[in-house]
Formats: C-alpha cells, sequence, structure tokens
C-alpha cells in the first residue's frame, strides 16, 4: 500500500493538506490530528485528537511539568499514548488509510508511538502522514523506504495536493516518488 510522507517547513500547510484530502471522501480507518493551543495569540502547546473517537488530550505545554522537553513545550507522553497511539493501534484494525499527524519530535518522546508508527510502515495500511524536515534516524528510515512518497508541501502546491494525495491513496500504487 501506499505510504505517503508529507514534508515541509512549519506552518506551510501540512496538516490543512491532510484535513482536506480527509473530508474529501477518503475512507480513513482513523488516526489523529495534532492542533495548537493558543491564547491571546500566542502558541502554548499542542493537543492531540483522535480522528475516530474525537477524543482530545494534551500532547505538549509550556506550562506541563513532567515529561521531555522539545523547545519550550514539556510532553504529556501519559496522554499522547492514550488518545495518539491508541487511535492508531485501534485504527489497525479497520480498513481504510491511516492518518498520523504527525511523526516529529514531541510524538517520538514517546517510545509506544516510534514503535507503532514503525509497525504501520510494515503493514498494507495506506499510510497519510506528516514529518518535519529534521535528521532522525526513525524519519530517516522511513524517507528512505522504496514504498514512501515523500512529497514536499510548498505554498505554490499546497492547493492542489489533497486532489493528488486522494488519487494516490485511491490507485493503491507502490510506486516510490520524491517530490
Amino acid at each position: 500500500m501506499v505510504k505517503i510522507l508529507l514534508t515541509g517547513r512549519p506552518g506551510v500547510g501540512k496538516t490543512t493538506v491532510i484535513r482536506k484530502a480527509v473530508a474529501s471522501g477518503l475512507s480513513i480507518a482513523g488516526g489523529f490530528f495534532t492542533e495548537e493551543i493558543r491564547q491571546g495569540g500566542q502558541r502554548l502547546g499542542f493537543r492531540v485528537k483522535d480522528l475516530h473517537t474525537g477524543e482530545e488530550g494534551l500532547l505538549a505545554h509550556v506550562d506541563h511539568r513532567n515529561g521531555p522537553r522539545v523547545g519550550k513545550y514539556t510532553v504529556d507522553v501519559a496522554s499522547f499514548a492514550r488518545i495518539g497511539v491508541e487511535a492508531l493501534r485501534q485504527a489497525a484494525t479497520r480498513q481504510g488509510c491511516i492518518i498520523m499527524d504527525e511523526i516529529g519530535k514531541m510524538e517520538l518522546s514517546s517510545k509506544a508511538f516510534a514503535e507503532v508508527a514503525a509497525e504501520l510502515m510494515e503493514s498494507d495500511h495506506a499510510i497519510l502522514a506528516t514529518i518535519p524536515a529534521i535528521r532522525h534516524p526513525l524519519l530517516d528510515r522511513l524517507r528512505a523506504r522504496p514504498d514512501a512518497t515523500v512529497i514536499e508541501v510548498t505554498l505554490s502546491n499546497r492547493d492542489s495536493l489533497p486532489g493528488r494525495i486522494v488519487e494516490l491513496l485511491k490507485s493503491g500504487s507502490r510506486q516510490a516518488r520524491r517530490e
């Protein structure tokens, strides 16, 4: 099955591209989205949301005190495991595309997430995920997979990508592409 990894600079619209692809009627098994927590125009953290149940939990926050730090944020590994990792485990039992937004530094603070993400990439499920443009052993392995289609999201292509992604996922093509 197709494994699509969207990359690009922060704020370019990777998550928006995935949301539009999902909204187009793509068959989704489940997974998760991450969303910013903002107050007064200032980003304070991130929450994780299970696509299937709608359940939300804390991923990271500037005021959270227990857990690994990523920049100014502290990751709530337990909350992420309860929502995000469990969403992926449940999605693996259903038919359709699995969404991982995102496979980044905060999420990779969870050993359980890293293991489940690696297992899902080996599965027969179609995967649509976002990854940062950083170097990391797992991310480097994912980019190098022969069945991975790595697409850089830019300001000039982000509006056309949702339709193209849906086509790639529906075609089930295993041909790797680098764009």
